[in-house]
């Protein structure tokens, strides 16, 4: 059965073009892709994210139990912060990606659409003593103001100061007079919020309000990807999976190997200790074929690795691509060819991100 969100006739009403996505119907735009990511890179943009699942845990034992079934040290934030990890199997793969956010008195878990009931039953399973877990999913409504004025808009109908959020911390307050949770996290590349209210859809429409001076507009799943891809941030069923590990992701920062077992750990020491024997690499495309997910990747006329993710860039306004390659030709600057429709068109390895707004910090 296909879900809906708290904001399924709002889509429906303003002629969103509707998709299923993770068991949910979604938007994947209201105008176009390109139109809805510009507007992202240049003002604000509007995002319902309720299909996000959000897992509370809590207990005498909760930071215990988490630093076990995720990669990042818990221990290292303080209450107020945001942490992204990843909950991994006992051979090393990737179950999830994730954000952890520590309350004074709980911890909330944000997972991905797909994964909730997945992640659920995995967090039950290894569940220790004095340890509640439950599924708040359908308790909250969960929205993302990005973009370059995403600050100005949301200050408006906020009852704190946004100014005092750090990147990756979050405060609790108001926004529009519907209690909130506001960090400042995205998945743009830009600056901006997401926002973890009461379930009241008024919240919404106050947003577009509030932002219509500064050019607001709802986006949808189609920019939402470009916009992250442009960011060169992973999207769990492309760059990452089961057969996946953190360090063939790029995504090692996130793995702390100093603190005491976690569930992945001794696999993935193993790995390190071996190498790793593909890449996920960056490219850009030479020629004008536009590159897919599960597209061939060659070099020499040998098969050296699969595209996970491509588009053309609206802002780069090029072909762009990620994709696992062979360690040996996952190297800057490296020629490739990329296979479509049964014909090779000439790529190259380049730097990650393709895109970085001026003066951002990478967490």
């Amino acid at each position: 059965m296909t879900m809906r969100t708290l904001l399924y006739d709002w889509h429906v009403a303003n002629k969103a073009r509707m998709v299923e996505f993770g068991g949910w119907k979604m938007p994947i735009y209201y105008t176009t892709v390109s139109d809805e990511h510009n507007c992202v890179r240049k003002d604000v943009g509007l995002f319902d994210l309720c299909h996000m699942g959000q897992i509370r845990v809590s207990g005498d034992n909760a930071l215990e139990f988490l630093q076990q079934v995720t990669t990042n040290n818990i221990s290292k934030i303080a209450p107020g912060q945001v942490q992204y990890s990843l909950v991994c199997n006992d051979s090393g793969g990737v179950i999830d990606d994730v954000l952890v956010y520590r309350k004074s008195d709980s911890y909330l878990v944000i997972v991905n659409a797909s994964n909730t009931q997945t992640d659920f039953e995995w967090f039950n399973a290894h569940k220790m003593h004095d340890v509640e877990i439950s599924n708040v999913s359908n308790d909250i409504l969960m929205l993302a103001v990005q973009g370059p004025n995403a600050e100005k808009c949301l200050q408006k109908i906020a009852n704190i100061d946004l100014k005092e959020i750090g990147y990756y911390y979050f405060k609790m307050g108001e926004i529009n007079g519907t209690k909130s949770l506001i960090s400042r996290t995205g998945y743009t590349g830009e600056d901006g919020f997401e926002i973890y209210a009461e379930c009241d859809t008024k919240i919404w429409e106050a947003i577009l309000d509030a932002g219509r001076e500064y050019a607001i507009k709802p986006i949808g799943l189609g920019a939402r990807d470009t916009l992250r891809l442009e960011a060169a941030m992973s999207l769990y069923g492309h760059e990452l999976d089961t057969d996946i590990n953190p360090l063939e992701a790029g995504l090692g920062r996130f793995v702390d190997l100093d603190k005491k077992e976690f569930i992945g750990k001794d696999a993935i020491e193993r790995i390190k200790d071996k190498g790793i024997r593909e890449k996920l690499a960056a490219f850009r495309m030479l020629d004008r074929g536009i590159p897919r997910h599960g597209y061939q990747i060659v070099k020499n006329g040998k098969i050296v690795g699969e595209v996970t993710s491509g588009a053309m860039s609206p802002t780069l306004k090029e072909p762009i691509g990620l994709g696992y390659v062979e360690k040996e030709y996952a190297n800057l600057n490296t020629k490739i060819d990329i296979v479509v429709r049964d014909k090779n068109y000439r790529a190259v390895i380049v730097k990650k991100p393709f895109y970085k707004r001026k003066g951002q910090q990478w967490k």
